[in-house]
């Protein structure tokens, strides 16, 4: 009886923990800089992206409308020939397209066309200054109008950790966007167990409690490589200074810990949409990260896609593995594809 009492006890100083750590409005420790109000967008100077290692791809522009925020410009790459099969790459938080530099060049050689957009508040597309314009929901629907002006249909979507948070969602939504799924570190956040809300709890205390909000500095410490100096100024490059990363501040603090979160509901009820998704699913994954809350044996069990996929977990790379094995990752995409035909 003791044993259950002290159990019970535990449990609910654990729950109070998480509550404290999981206000959705938390200012502590500098994680909200107060915006300009006269400022209300930022766009990076074009001269923040000259001479990037590695990134010699043109940029292209299309234009989103938010009814709060009116026009965003949204940059993206298009790679590739024009009437080519369409390969999709979405990036995650401190990443932008830069990141899959080393990716796109195997994917347009073998003939697909390849189109890498930054999401609102990353890269070379527009950031709203004001962290609370970030949402969860917002973010889905500023994905949708990106690819319904890019035209996508049928692609295969290479999502990489937020990439497919958001893309995901999408997938549940409007699955005609693709035929294929890699999954690379990603899933679906639904507070769907306690141990998972304290990590993303403990998750935001630690990344706000430097000063300066970290971008390449998190990568670096969250990869299998060391990365060198020109690397990291690619990740940094969208980011003048901290008043740029009110999008990269917001997605901490936009993954829903407990079910009080506002993108709980939606999630879950996109991940049980899921359950039927009978198209061609690949998880790509550090083994780090498969053994530290990404288990693709989550997927596998619910995606009925992903049967019999060659799903492949590599040693010796960390969370941000697109940095880590990007040429192995666009290898396995193309294996994928060839193996799962239209």
């Amino acid at each position: 009886m003791l044993k259950i009492l002290v159990g019970v006890a535990v449990l609910i100083l654990l729950l109070a923990v998480l509550v404290l750590y999981n206000h959705y409005s938390v200012q502590s420790r500098g994680a909200r800089p107060a915006p300009d109000p006269a400022i209300p967008m930022l766009r990076t100077p074009d001269s923040r992206f000259e001479n990037l290692t590695d990134f010699p791809f043109a940029p292209h522009y299309l234009t989103i409308t938010d009814p709060n925020l009116g026009e965003l410009r949204v940059h993206y790459l298009d790679e590739g020939p024009d009437d080519g099969e369409v390969i999709l790459l979405l990036h995650g938080q401190a990443t932008w397209s830069y990141s899959f530099r080393k990716m796109i060049p195997p994917l347009v050689a073998a003939g697909y066309r390849v189109i890498v957009p930054d999401l609102i508040g990353f890269g070379r597309s527009d950031k709203p200054a004001d962290w609370e314009q970030h949402s969860f929901e917002r973010h889905v629907t500023w994905l949708d109008a990106t690819l319904q002006a890019l035209r996508i249909s049928g692609s295969t979507a290479f999502l990489f950790d937020w990439g497919g948070y958001f893309g995901l969602r999408l997938a549940a939504e409007r699955p005609e966007l693709f035929a294929r799924l890699v999954l690379c570190t990603t899933g679906m956040p639904r507070a769907n167990s306690l141990t998972g809300g304290i990590w993303v709890a403990g998750w935001r205390r630690y990344i706000y409690g430097p000063e300066e909000f970290p971008i390449s500095g998190m990568v670096a410490n969250m990869t299998g490589t060391e990365l060198n100096a020109a690397t990291l100024k690619g990740l940094d490059a969208p980011y003048p200074d901290d008043s740029y990363k009110a999008g990269p501040r917001r997605f901490p603090m936009m993954i829903p810990a407990t079910r009080l979160h506002p993108a709980a509901a939606p999630n879950r009820a996109a991940w049980e949409k899921l359950r039927g998704w009978n198209k061609p699913v690949l998880t790509l994954i550090a083994q780090s990260m498969a053994e530290r809350g990404f288990r693709p044996q989550e997927i596998h069990a619910h995606m009925p896609g992903s049967n019999g996929q060659p799903h492949t977990v590599f040693a010796d790379a960390g969370f941000f593995i697109i940095e880590d094995v990007p040429e192995q990752l666009a290898e396995k995409t193309l294996a994928f594809i060839a193996a799962n035909p239209l």
